[in-house]
Formats: structure tokens, C-alpha cells, sequence
């Protein structure tokens, strides 16, 4: 092992503990990158339509999305903070009924004796301090967002600051790749903010109908873990179907049923419809990439996990694939 080998070896080990200890500040700069482009694709609409230029497009809709923001506050967060305090009430009734169907089980009633409820207290003190947590990390999401608009504002100089930092003869490559990346995950958003949307208002139309309980509260964590594919949607049934157990069987059938019909139609007709023109994420590339992510980041890890893979999945399309292993001989 030569010197100039060894040097490689340190600059690498380096550079990753570097980035390790910066995982934060990166995690945070990527966060922005994903919001900036979610408004960028808002402000490419509005400018097809009305020709206008980039600070007055990105202005109209940060003021549309205050607006609507507003509204939403103002119509759903009072009843969605009352169905919150209900719930706090009916989860200790679910618990208590949970427990007495497996004592009155004989197959799951060895489960019941090695199982105490009471264990859940300690969980409960962790999502309390998990709540704590998120609360101080406002100022993560406040900085995130701040670095989205200054990144829409004016994309195109940090573009070249980008291709600037490369070799002269893959300039061209690179901005095509940032091209391909752009595409692709703007349209995942998208699509995915779509299949949400009407993940949550089908949710909640059909809770409502069957008169199930806290259908509000249901239909919203239904929606807003239709971003986290293959396990979010599975997770989210728990809550509805829960809540409706303490009603009766009969209406947690119902509500069983309904989430089962709506995971099928998001994933097979709605999802695959939404995302024809982009990335196709794997199940199994999501499911460890949202695994691996989350035990190493927590909660905001699991949130970006996917967003990265779709930027990954094109890096590795056209970089690894194309330029090294199609060049293999």
C-alpha cells in the first residue's frame, strides 16, 4: 500500500465522519431542497399560465398557501384539537378492552399473562418526551423552510454554483443529471400529495358515513402516512379500526373493509396512475431505505427517506449504471 493510497483511505474516512457529524445541518439542507422543489413546481404552473416572473409567481403562492393554511386552521384544527382530547379518553377504554378479549380467548390468553398492559406506560412516557422533542425542533422547520424560499427564489445561481464545483467535461452530464433529478422528484411529490389528499378526504367521506368515531383525526393520519408507503398505510388502519372496536364488531368490519378497498385503490390504481412519468420506487428499496433512515435519523429520517431514494434511484440510473457498468468490458 502505496502513500498515495493510504491518503485516499484517510480522506475518505475523514470526509465520513465528517459528514456523520454534519448529518443534521445536511439532513436539514436536503429538507429544503425537497420543499424547494414542491413550490418550484407551483410557480412552473402559475408561469405557464400567467407569464409572470419568478419573485411575484413564488410571492402568490406563499400567500395562496398562507391563505389556505388559514382556512384549514380554521375549519378543521378546532374539531381535530377536540377529537385529540377524545382520544386521550378512549384510548385507556380500547386498552382495558383489548385485554379483557384476550382473557377471554384461550388461545391468546397465555399471551394475555405474559403481556401486561401496564408496560405501556413507559411508551407513553416516551412519546410524551418525543412530543418535547419535536416541539424544540421548530426551529429545524423554520430554517427548512427559510432555506427553500431563498433556494426558489433564485434556483438558477445555485444551479451554476453546482456545476461550477465540477470537472469542465462533465458539466453538461451533471446538469442533465440535476435535470433528471428535479423531474423526478418533483413528480413524485406531486403525485404523492395527490394520492394524500384523496387518501384522506375518501377516508374521511366514508368514516362519516359509517358513523365511526373521531373520523376526522382517523381520515388525517390515514393521509399523512400515505407518504410513508408499505408501512404508513397498515400502521394507519390501526387507529380507525381501533376506535371502532369500542362501537361495535360489526362497525369495525365496516371500517376494516373501507381501509382495505382504499389501500388497494391507492396502491394499485391510484399511485402506480400518479407516478407513471416518474420514479417507481421498489417496495423492498423503500422499506429498508425508510428502516435504515429512521433508526439512524428518527422521525425526520423516516420522512426524507423516500425523497432521497427517488434522487438516488436517478444518481444511480445514470451515473453508476450508465457511465460504469454499461462501459464494462
Amino acid at each position: 500500500m502505496n502513500a498515495r493510497t493510504l491518503l485516499v483511505a484517510f480522506t475518505l474516512v475523514v470526509l465520513t465522519l465528517l459528514i456523520w457529524q454534519l448529518r443534521w445541518v445536511l439532513l436539514v439542507l436536503f429538507g429544503a431542497v425537497v420543499l424547494a422543489v414542491a413550490l418550484d413546481v407551483l410557480i412552473h404552473q402559475l408561469q405557464k399560465r400567467t407569464n409572470w416572473q419568478r419573485p411575484l409567481s413564488l410571492a402568490v403562492v406563499l400567500l395562496a398557501l398562507l391563505i389556505g393554511g388559514v382556512v384549514v386552521w380554521q375549519q378543521l384544527v378546532p374539531e381535530l384539537i377536540t377529537q385529540i382530547e377524545q382520544l386521550a379518553e378512549d384510548l385507556p377504554m380500547l386498552m382495558a378492552k383489548l385485554g379483557s378479549m384476550l382473557g377471554e380467548n384461550p388461545v391468546l390468553m397465555d399471551l394475555e399473562t405474559s403481556f401486561s398492559w401496564n408496560q405501556l406506560r413507559p411508551l407513553g412516557t416516551q412519546l410524551l418526551g418525543f412530543a418535547g422533542g419535536a416541539a424544540n425542533s421548530l426551529i429545524q422547520v423554520f430554517l427548512m423552510s427559510l432555506l427553500a424560499v431563498l433556494l426558489t427564489l433564485d434556483p438558477a445561481s445555485h444551479r451554476r454554483m453546482v456545476l461550477a464545483g465540477t470537472p469542465r467535461p462533465a458539466r453538461e452530464e451533471v446538469a442533465e443529471l440535476l435535470d433528471r433529478c428535479r423531474l423526478a422528484l418533483g413528480g413524485w411529490l406531486a403525485g404523492m400529495t395527490l394520492s394524500a389528499v384523496a387518501v384522506f378526504l375518501l377516508t374521511w367521506a366514508g368514516l362519516i358515513l359509517l358513523g365511526a368515531p373521531l373520523a376526522l383525526l382517523s381520515a388525517l393520519v390515514c393521509g399523512m402516512l400515505t407518504f410513508v408507503p408499505t408501512i404508513g398505510p397498515t400502521a394507519a388502519t390501526l387507529l380507525p379500526v381501533g376506535l371502532a372496536l369500542l362501537v361495535s364488531p360489526t362497525l369495525t368490519l365496516q371500517v376494516l373493509v373501507l381501509r382495505l378497498v382504499l389501500q388497494n385503490l391507492e396502491a394499485f390504481l391510484m399511485t402506480p396512475l400518479l407516478l407513471r412519468r416518474t420514479v417507481n420506487l421498489l417496495p423492498t428499496v423503500a422499506l429498508m431505505a425508510q428502516l435504515s433512515l429512521g433508526a439512524l435519523l428518527g422521525i425526520p429520517g423516516l420522512l426524507l427517506a423516500l425523497p432521497l431514494v427517488v434522487v438516488l434511484q436517478v444518481g444511480m440510473q445514470e451515473v453508476v449504471v450508465k457511465q460504469i457498468m454499461d462501459r464494462w468490458s
